[in-house]
């Protein structure tokens, strides 16, 4: 007879210092993404945790001794359809950063580099299968499991993988922290570009020779004028300007400038759109001359039939668990993205909390058990219909 959510859920509170202990030790184990060496203790971790709930751990090598780690379940259970849970173990944080930010609980809270986005994230997952394992909880879809090491760089390394097993998923659920301070799923993320305008200009004297040169840097001035024209928040459209060089001396008129720009758009058709009118820039003055590179690289997660379809299912195990649980569309972009475009994809299920990226961060313990149940659940549901 299989458990009644509440049964799971009951289970995982009686573990929730178990939960919150191994989120502390996954944070301890300082992983900053372009840091090999450093992510081998917190992937070693992963790697037996996996290996422990019956689950065949492969390591993907990544350039710089990075390895991801794809877990799938032993050949004689590979038939049938596949669900796909998505992580990352990397973090923002520099190694040495727990000695100024230490890995500490006050107040009902775990604080530390990465305990919220989202190494307690990973903890949950890992209770989520153990309760649906030792509570023998059917799972129709075989759980697969993806972690990168890249993903905060953009996972430029492990997108291709993602994209793979996200396509021949029946559905995607992504472990990223929630939004805001209900903790709420993320149905909707923003698609990003990045883009470098290079401008090319003609040098001369400023002083002798002033109208014999082309300002690449006046030219830019122009350029950047209308990229912030793009910018359309109300509907979902923001162009950013972040960087800009250029020039050689201040008695020299400059040769050359450049820019460096980021879009995030809310629907596939706005990121072609606007794709279109960056790389349409032309010059408004003579003798200078206009190169961008770039474009989209992580498509937008929209709010697509299939995906509402199953942000349903979470309201409905929700229900049956006794929780309340609430959507947002938000402006940051994960791995969630790319899944979203090859099958119905949920993110947001990992650790409710605050301060991702900053001091603060932080995840709130004793939500940790009812998000780790709301995963055990969805895990349990039979494969989406293809819509």
């Amino acid at each position: 007879m299989t458990p009644h959510p509440t049964e799971l859920l009951a289970w995982l509170r009686e573990r929730q210092e178990e939960m919150v202990d191994l989120a502390a030790r996954l944070a301890e184990a300082e992983s900053p993404s372009l840091d090999g060496p450093a992510q081998e203790a917190v992937r070693s971790q992963l790697q037996d945790l996996l290996a422990g709930l019956g689950f065949e751990v492969e390591r993907l090598p990544g350039p710089g001794g990075r390895d991801h780690l794809l877990a799938t379940l032993p050949p004689n259970r590979d038939d049938g359809p596949s669900q796909l849970l998505l992580g990352h173990f990397d973090t923002v944080w520099p190694v040495g950063t727990v000695a100024t930010m230490p890995v500490e609980r006050r107040d009902g809270r775990l604080h530390g580099p990465g305990v919220f986005d989202m190494k307690g994230g990973l903890a949950q997952m890992v209770y989520a299968l153990r309760v649906n394992r030792e509570l023998d909880v059917p799972m129709p879809c075989r759980p697969v499991v993806m972690l990168n090491c890249d993903e905060e760089i953009g996972s430029p390394d492990s997108r291709q993988t993602i994209r793979h097993l996200a396509a021949g998923a029946s559905r995607a659920y992504v472990m990223e922290p929630s939004f805001g301070p209900h903790g709420s799923l993320k149905t909707g993320r923003k698609g990003v570009g990045r883009f470098t305008l290079h401008v090319a200009g003609v040098a001369s004297h400023a002083g002798l020779e002033p109208t014999a040169g082309a300002s690449a840097i006046r030219e830019l001035s122009r350029q950047v004028g209308h990229l912030f024209e793009l910018d359309d928040p109300e509907r979902g459209i923001t162009v950013n300007v972040g960087r800009i060089d250029g020039g050689m001396h201040p008695n020299i008129v400059a040769p050359e400038a450049s820019a460096e720009i980021e879009a995030r758009v809310s629907t596939a058709d706005d990121a072609v759109a606007i794709e279109q009118a960056i790389r349409g820039l032309h010059p408004t003055a003579e003798r200078v001359t206009l190169e961008i590179d770039g474009g989209f690289n992580r498509p937008p997660m929209e709010p697509t039939p299939r995906n509402q379809a199953l942000w349903e299912k979470a309201v409905s195990a929700a229900d049956a668990l006794g929780i309340e649980i609430s959507e947002a569309h938000v402006g940051g972009a994960s791995d969630g993205n790319y899944a979203s475009a090859l099958t119905a994809t949920l993110d947001g299920l990992g650790a409710v909390g605050d301060g991702a990226h900053a001091q603060h961060e932080h995840l709130v313990i004793e939500r940790m058990p009812e998000r780790a149940a709301l995963l055990a659940c969805l895990l349990a549901g039979p494969p989406e219909r293809q819509l």
